[in-house]
């Protein structure tokens, strides 16, 4: 019984409730989904795009959806996507919402100066980033307008001892599922895949849990 406990207080150690314990009201209850859709301005691009991208900013759809907030209540954020599938992303985020997935906070990344890093760790999820694959030079699925990262800290990048964002190292364990986690086949895996989507968390030779794009890279 010991051993157990030990066990069991250890798992609770390597993957604590972001939330603090915050839940959204049940599902069926609280106010509803809303999302809308506006093209893209160059000032809502100004950090994130750039001449040579391989999309061009007035290909961007800056759309709005409603989201459930680590706090458990409702909040809007916006995510900067291509034109194509603005609609399929609110689609996806409606389901994601009506299940009553938690997410931290949505913004443009320009709201951190493009910085893919600095938005990883205040934990925000995002679409378009003209930016280019961490290590190589081959354009990141983000630079098409066609891939999401969500809850990047519940959600890290893993491959082998390295981790991205760092504070995503609490959450590597997969197997005991909070808040803001993505698993295979839940909720967020699920609406993306009926758009079409796939998920990060399926690649072989690394792990990016937060990542959802049409390609699949």
């Amino acid at each position: 019984m010991l051993v157990v406990l030990v066990a069991a207080t250890l798992l609770a150690a390597c993957n604590p409730d972001p939330t603090g314990g915050a839940r959204p009201p049940a599902p069926g209850s609280g106010p509803g989904y809303t999302s809308s859709q506006r093209p893209a301005t160059r000032a809502d691009v100004v950090h994130s795009w750039r001449e040579g991208c391989p999309l061009h900013w007035n290909d961007l759809t800056v759309i709005r959806v409603a989201y459930w907030g680590y706090d458990g209540a409702r909040h809007v954020g916006d995510i900067v996507v291509r034109d194509s599938v603005a609609v399929d992303i609110r689609g996806a985020f409606r389901s994601i919402y009506d299940q009553r997935f938690q997410i931290r906070r949505i913004h443009p990344v320009d709201v951190y100066g493009a910085d893919d890093d600095r938005s990883m760790a205040a934990n925000n999820t995002s679409g378009f980033n003209c930016r280019r694959v961490s290590g190589t030079s081959v354009w990141s699925e983000h630079s098409y307008g066609t891939a999401i990262d969500i809850n990047p800290i519940q959600n890290p990048w893993v491959k082998g001892s390295s981790v991205d964002p760092p504070a995503g190292r609490d959450w590597i364990d997969r197997g005991s599922v909070t808040p803001g986690m993505i698993t295979s086949g839940d909720v967020v895996v699920r609406a993306f895949a009926a758009k079409g989507w796939k998920w990060g968390g399926h690649w072989q030779s690394s792990k990016d849990y937060q990542h959802l794009s049409l390609s699949g890279r």
